[in-house]
């Protein structure tokens, strides 16, 4: 059997967790919710939470393959559920429900995961709820959630709560040492991450990480009270984040044919071409969410380094004022506008 020891060796730097979900695994209960950040390591926890168990019901020599399976997410017992859109709707909590009144395949256990239900809408909650309460004995539902909405308590309450929480820098840092980086680009890509070990992972391959940090430090000296000046400097960043964009869009491209490719092989069109494309849609929104978090705390460290140089009200305006943009990011699809209202913002508090 592969050695328990080594199970969650994917799972970075979430010690307490692991240790929970270890005794869980020995009696395990219906229902858990993993909460936590984007690139915590949640479903690698998931799928070595399952690797315990439905390694665990199966004796015989077929043990090993069976956790190697579910560590891969290929497990016909393990049924990862995303969402079809940017939330979960009830088209997705009933395809949930329909897996749950299914019998395992192998053995006796099935674990279903749906991945991002925090976006659930109240409905959707709903019709979860009868499910959870009443779960069929042989279902172990994992839901995956970035934070609880108040909509969801009830469903919290339901379910074994598992805590996930940012990869620290020490921990991210240590990872990194590992995949053959110089120190510099460690130490850069330990804080352009924002213990987010999956976008860690993709800048290790980003060519231009380094630049995209000069550039954001030198936005503060670069934008002026002209509105010109402003506009320059948003279209540069624009510009360099489009660039930093290629490589995924380069990758949606590469699986949106395979899919193509797959569907004349088996003679099916549309089949999960709708989860897929809204699948990168999320991607490439987030991507460019973060790519703006990391500018913005570059600029908001700058301003608090001058702060505890020569402490004065305009710079804690300005560090005020990036903060309340970061928390709108994720709100406002206009980036440019946003941009530009923060930067006539900052110029003003000069």
């Amino acid at each position: 059997m592969t050695k328990d020891t080594h199970i969650f060796d994917q799972v970075i730097d979430q010690k307490e967790a692991i240790t929970q979900l270890r005794k869980s695994a020995q009696k395990p209960v219906h229902a858990y919710l993993f909460v936590g950040p984007k690139g915590s390591c949640r479903w690698e926890a998931a799928k070595a939470f399952s690797a315990l168990i439905l390694g665990d019901q199966d004796l015989s020599e077929n043990s090993d393959r069976s956790q190697k399976l579910a560590l891969q997410g290929d497990h016909p017992d393990l049924i990862k559920i995303d969402p079809s859109g940017n939330q979960y709707r009830d088209e997705d909590v009933q395809r949930l429900i329909n897996e749950a009144s299914r019998s395992p395949i192998e053995g006796s256990k099935k674990i279903i995961v749906a991945n991002r239900f925090h976006t659930a809408n109240p409905t959707a909650v709903g019709r979860l709820l009868k499910t959870l309460e009443e779960p069929p004995e042989s279902i172990i539902i994992i839901l995956i959630s970035e934070n609880i909405p108040d909509s969801q308590i009830t469903i919290a309450s339901r379910c074994q709560n598992v805590h996930f929480h940012p990869i620290s820098p020490e921990a991210m840092k240590k990872w990194l040492s590992n995949k053959g980086l110089s120190p510099d680009k460690i130490e850069l890509i330990s804080i352009a991450a924002g213990g987010d070990l999956e976008r860690a992972n993709d800048l290790i391959s980003d060519t231009q990480v380094a630049s995209r940090y000069e550039l954001w430090k030198e936005t503060p000296n670069s934008i002026g009270s002209e509105g010109y000046k402003i506009a320059v400097v948003v279209d540069e960043i624009q510009k360099v984040i489009d660039q930093a964009q290629e490589g995924i869009t380069l990758r949606h491209q590469e699986e949106s044919e395979a899919l193509g490719e797959l569907e004349k092989q088996m003679g099916i069109r549309g089949s999960g071409r709708k989860e897929l494309e809204a699948k990168h849609k999320r991607e490439i929104r987030r991507f460019r969410t973060d790519e703006l978090q990391f500018g913005l705390s570059i600029i908001a460290n700058l301003y608090k380094e001058e702060l505890v140089e020569a402490p004065n009200s305009s710079n804690i305006r300005a560090i005020e004022k990036i903060r309340s943009t970061m928390v709108t990011l994720g709100r406002n699809p206009n980036e440019k506008l946003l941009l530009q209202s923060l930067f006539i913002s900052l110029s003003e508090f000069k």
